[in-house]
């Protein structure tokens, strides 16, 4: 498998977490960043902006691009994606990452939340792969990856939080449907989930806090999972619905404990995995 020297990927919610794991992971290839996110200004309890992101992957050995990006406009995308094929002169993978949560039953659901989860993870990741699969037809190894779930149709996942299980599952189905449609492209269409819980600003501010944090791995073991995923043969590898941990075990790569908040400690699972 090749490194990804010079490869450029646009990386939707990359200025923090899981986002920016996986564009510092590519960056010590030697890597074109596009960090395309939101967050411009410092935030009081969201570290980071797509600066700050920008200069840690110019630190790691990458070439980084900052684009105030909000997914849930396709004419920002189109925009965003136009600057990063003029400065880096195309684009070889689109990581689909940003996504917006809320776990909460169909009653406590405000529909602003609902659209907003729909707007933001599965209209956003369709959106960006609409604007960027023309340039990928270009790329000589090109690649979607959306980090969303296996799709499972057991009430379970579905009845505490519809809503956003909708949301996820729309992700996914891209997966199922694109794969097939962009097969004869030669692009792979990927999705790519934890295994655990991982420590995000979203499950500090959002879910279970510092307690959360504590059972949780670090976002690098997705990074280092998505690494893997991007430089197999997008002809070969493309429709799978990986999990972090099984990607990893595949790569040779059995000790997983140095991904751990706390190594040693019973780990918190994450949704959507049996």
């Amino acid at each position: 498998m090749a490194d990804l020297a010079g490869r450029t990927l646009f990386v939707t919610g990359g200025s923090r977490g899981i986002g920016k794991a996986i564009a510092l992971r590519v960056a010590q290839d030697g890597a074109n960043i596009v960090i395309a996110a939101k967050t411009t200004e410092p935030h009081p309890k969201l570290h980071g902006t797509i600066y700050s992101a920008a200069q840690e992957i110019e630190a790691a050995g990458g070439k980084a691009l900052p684009l105030a990006v909000d997914v849930r406009f396709e004419e920002a995308i189109a925009e965003a994606i136009t600057r990063a094929v003029d400065h880096f002169g195309g684009i070889d993978i689109l990581v689909n990452n940003a996504s917006a949560i809320f776990l909460a039953g169909t009653l406590e659901t405000p529909l602003k939340r609902f659209d907003l989860m729909h707007q933001v993870n599965v209209r956003g990741s369709y959106a960006c792969s609409q604007a960027a699969i023309p340039y990928l037809r270009r790329a000589s190894n090109p690649h979607i990856l959306n980090l969303s779930p296996p799709l499972s149709m057991k009430p379970k996942w579905f009845k505490d939080h519809l809503a956003y299980t909708l949301a996820k599952y729309g992700m996914s189905m891209c997966v199922l449907g694109m794969a097939a449609e962009l097969e004869i492209d030669g692009i792979a269409v990927n999705a790519l989930w934890p295994r655990t819980v991982i420590a995000t600003a979203a499950v500090r501010n959002l879910l279970g806090g510092e307690a959360l944090i504590q059972q949780s791995r670090k976002p690098e073991i997705v990074a280092d999972a998505a690494y893997a995923i991007l430089r197999r043969p997008s002809r070969t590898c493309t429709g799978n619905f990986f999990v972090d941990e099984e990607v990893l075990r595949e790569e040779g790569i059995t000790d997983l404990d140095r991904y751990a908040v706390n190594p040693g400690d019973t780990l918190a699972p994450d949704l959507f995995l049996d």
